[in-house]
């Protein structure tokens, strides 16, 4: 079997992967399918170890589909002092956009505006041009330019939408971009051609124990409501804002704490803002980000504590107020609601102190064991998610012999290699294809080199070429793609996570659920009852996301969102 075939997360391939669950014995165990979890997964599994991983909703369902799509070094840790933090970030930044994925992260410009001729550009030049020498210390760097100072008309000229009064100037500087979904679905997906037993859909009910130790963990099965055992040598919990759940489970304390901090961001059609980078500007306790995303703005975020619903964060009236203040308040022409196609809410899991401010909490991660069998490795960000993963393995090989050290450094994902030449070669791949350059260019910006299977899929049914309906800048054949190859059970999945059109689109996907449900369904096998729940919970839900963004408060906002049931039920 090829690797492409072998990573294909098809429903027989969840099915067959269940199976082996229920009857092999695992080394390792990873609990979670956000970006920490399914990096220990390919981690391990490339060292040669037997590896299962159970998520209980979707890839990325939680923190890891809700960032700020950022890779990055972290600017403003610079101000904390956190250079080894920093320095480990960027090295991160770098093998990303390089070597491991290149078609999923992006070289970035960034403007950060001056509104004083000395003191500004002095501090925050020094500040950017340490962040370039951590760059390139130890010879890591060097893939991204270094920071540029520019006048007033140098930045007006790149983004005219900057009010011109108070404005001295800007520094450019670079990071990068990702779909932090779609990173996720095709790490799993590279996770899966090295042999690894994933399933989503599928719950940690308990954790199975022999005495004082962790032999595995009881599952449910959301697809069937079926219970069985897994069995592991160790369990890796990357549950992000959940860990502290398995306290619950342990019927005793982790080792560790960690805090939900709210972050919310607005989705901005980019007619509203003349602009060609993106502005990190400073605010009283953080820092905001105004990011070209394709045809739209990301303007985020917020850093508040959150003790609600974690499944469903939601963001009130009053979050998104703040935003847009806080950009109206560099921007030429002054956003309003109207402006705002989508609004997403994520949870950073902060690892917490006692009085900290969520502003001020680390960044940095945790690796703990409170129980011989489990390891629990929370905090950090998207950016370094390979070293959190990296540590985790690390010390579950403890318990194992002659496993070797990690290689996702040198590991690409699926879909990177050959990814230049076919970006270079993609005026004639479309042509090949009959389809429009830019038809090319999204594929490869989305799949890399795998583009040539989605098109297959339409050589092979003419009619996949076809846009979405309220949504023309995805394909059908995208959808097909997403249920036979990246393991989507649930039209929220495709229009949440596989492609972003609940946040990308004003009517948030109300208009193509249909058009989801009937691809969807000719490949599940969906009857007639089944497709219609598919749309109603959707629709059900962008009412109740709706509803919640209209509220004053936290606690109206939740109850507001919390009116839509999750499609996948913990029955």
């Amino acid at each position: 079997m090829s690797r492409f075939a072998a990573s294909a997360l098809s429903p027989q391939r969840r099915e067959h992967d269940l199976a082996r669950m229920r009857r092999e014995h695992f080394d390792v165990l990873i609990i979670g399918g956000g970006v920490t979890g399914t990096g220990a997964a390919l981690d391990a599994a490339s060292r040669g170890l037997r590896v299962a991983l159970v998520e209980a909703r979707d890839y990325a369902a939680g923190t890891s589909s809700r960032s700020s799509k950022l890779i990055h070094g972290g600017l403003r840790y610079l101000e904390q002092f956190e250079f080894g933090l920093v320095h480990e970030a960027l090295t991160e930044r770098d093998l990303l956009s390089g070597r491991i994925a290149p078609h999923l992260v992006h070289p970035l410009a960034f403007l950060a505006p001056l509104y004083t001729r000395f003191w500004q550009r002095a501090y925050y030049g020094a500040g950017l041009a340490l962040y370039d020498s951590l760059s390139v210390a130890l010879g890591h760097g060097g893939r991204l330019p270094i920071h540029k100072h520019l006048s007033k008309r140098g930045t007006r000229r790149r983004f005219p939408g900057l009010a011109a009064d108070k404005l001295a100037g800007s520094i450019r500087y670079y990071d990068a971009q990702t779909d932090d979904a779609r990173y996720v679905v095709t790490m799993a997906r590279t996770a899966a051609s090295y042999g690894v037993a994933l399933a989503t859909s599928t719950r940690v009910v308990d954790l199975n124990r022999d005495a004082r130790q962790v032999t595995g963990a009881k599952v449910r099965d959301l697809e069937s409501g079926e219970e069985f055992d897994i069995s592991a040598t160790t369990v890796i919990a990357a549950t992000g804002v959940w860990s502290n759940d398995l306290s619950d489970m342990l019927h005793s304390q982790v080792g560790l704490k960690v805090r939900a901090s709210k972050g919310i961001h607005l989705v901005v059609r980019r007619s509203a803002i003349a602009g060609e980078t993106a502005l990190i500007l400073r605010t009283a306790s953080s820092v905001l980000f105004v990011l070209p995303w394709g045809g739209h703005w990301i303007i985020g975020t917020t850093d508040t504590d959150w003790t609600l619903d974690r499944a469903h964060p939601a963001a009130s009236a009053i979050d998104v107020a703040y935003l847009l203040e806080l950009a109206n308040k560099v921007l030429d022409r002054p956003l309003s609601i109207s402006d705002v196609e989508g609004v997403y809410a994520g949870l950073r899991p902060l690892l917490s102190g006692e009085d900290e401010d969520t502003s001020s909490l680390s960044r940095e991660h945790a690796v703990v064991e409170p129980m011989l069998g489990l390891l629990i490795v929370a905090g950090g960000k998207f950016t370094t998610y390979r070293i959190m993963a990296r540590d985790a393995v690390d010390r579950a090989a403890r318990r194992l012999h002659g496993v070797p050290d990690s290689r996702t450094a040198d590991i690409p994902l699926l879909g990177a290699d050959g990814y230049l030449a076919a970006w270079r070669s993609r005026s004639q791949i479309a042509a090949r294809a009959n389809l429009h350059t830019g038809v090319v260019e999204h594929l490869l910006n989305r799949y890399g080199t795998l583009t040539h299977q989605i098109l297959a899929l339409i050589a092979d049914d003419p009619d996949l070429a076809a846009p979405l309906a309220g949504a023309p800048e995805y394909l059908a054949a995208e959808v097909v793609y997403a249920v036979r190859n990246e393991g989507a059970l649930h039209a929220d999945d495709v229009l949440t996570r596989r492609t972003r059109i609940s946040i990308e689109t004003s009517h948030r996907g109300d208009d193509t659920i249909e058009h989801v449900a009937s691809l969807m369904g000719a490949e599940l096998g969906w009857d007639a009852a089944t497709r219609d729940s598919e749309i109603t919970h959707y629709r059900t839900r962008v009412a109740a996301e709706r509803d919640s963004q209209r509220q004053p408060d936290d606690a109206t906002a939740d109850a507001a969102r919390l009116g839509a049931e999750d499609v996948r039920q913990p029955t």
